[in-house]
């Protein structure tokens, strides 16, 4: 299969990339300096130069694919304009068409909540709200397309883990400890990204339609994450809660606010398409994996 990538060199993207590779696709990857093109490269894609803003551009390059999956997501604040492009794009290339496309979304639109599945109702912070207008219009297009949300998603040393295993050291009650997300009673969703990029390429290979969510059944609470990385910081485990104020001060409070929320969904329809999430947990990923000092890993 001929497969179109966008953000083929970011976290994600990058794992896509190789999961794409490993079942024998052939893929382009979209980039936009010689660096990314030479990264791409080397993980065995034909880099094509190309403004992934320029909805007529994107149209051509798709028109030469039998698929395409978007996960680029850029950190200059222009997430829903290139979102739109790629939708308006896709729509012209693959309208009418059996071709698949796989769009990129977040767990965080679903909002606070226990039980939820794939279908679950939107119910988005401010940071990620955007969203929901664009993956309804991609969904009401006609084209062959599906919507993967995953949860955080870590491994590799890379994503918002990182905020875990770099928590400031506070004082607290049971002595010097990491500083938690808020109280550390809310779950995170969470998925390994090699396992997300199983999700994106069965997606593609299924020709799956709707939304998907991209998250294991683990749901832990922060706590237990942030003891965990207290633990391989040499603090024993202990952990300082901090109140909402004092999480938005120091993350900001578009991120906060995502960060703070209580999540346990269940990726029903993922399962159902086939998708079996195998890698280990990220609390062991914190205390003895990628996460960890050297001298703690395992």
């Amino acid at each position: 299969m001929q497969v179109l990538l966008t953000g083929g060199t970011g976290f994600i993207g990058s794992a896509v990339l190789r999961e794409l590779r490993d079942r024998g696709h052939e893929v382009t990857a979209l980039v936009r300096s010689e660096a990314s093109a030479a990264a791409v490269a080397d993980a065995g894609a034909t880099p094509l130069h190309a403004d992934v803003h320029d909805v007529d551009a994107l149209a051509a390059a798709l028109a030469a694919t039998d698929g395409a999956i978007h996960t680029a997501a850029p950190d200059d604040g222009t997430n829903e304009a290139l979102d739109r492009a790629v939708v308006a794009a896709v729509a012209r290339a693959y309208g009418g068409t059996t071709r698949p496309f796989v769009h990129t979304s977040g767990v965080w639109k679903h909002g606070s909540g226990a039980g939820g599945t794939d279908d679950a109702p939107a119910d988005p912070p401010a940071i990620v709200a955007w969203r929901v207008a664009v993956e309804e219009h991609l969904l009401a297009q006609d084209v062959v397309a599906s919507v993967v949300a995953p949860g955080v998603v870590y491994g590799h040393g890379r994503g918002l883990p990182t905020l875990l295993a770099g928590a400031p050291r506070v004082d607290g009650p049971d002595g010097t400890g990491l500083a938690l997300v808020g109280d550390g009673t809310q779950r995170w969703s969470v998925v390994h990204v090699d396992d997300l990029a199983e999700l994106y390429a069965l997606a593609l290979e299924r020709g799956a339609r709707g939304h998907l969510l991209g998250t294991t059944a683990e749901n832990p609470t922060v706590r237990s994450l942030g003891e965990a990385a207290s633990r391989a910081a040499g603090l024993g485990g202990v952990v300082v809660p901090q109140t909402v104020e004092q999480t938005r001060e120091r993350l900001g409070a578009a991120l906060a606010d995502a960060l703070l929320l209580d999540q346990a969904p269940r990726a029903q329809r993922s399962v159902e398409l086939g998708w079996s999430p195998r890698r280990g947990t990220l609390a062991d990923e914190l205390e003895s994996g990628s996460y960890a000092p050297e001298a703690a890993r395992a």
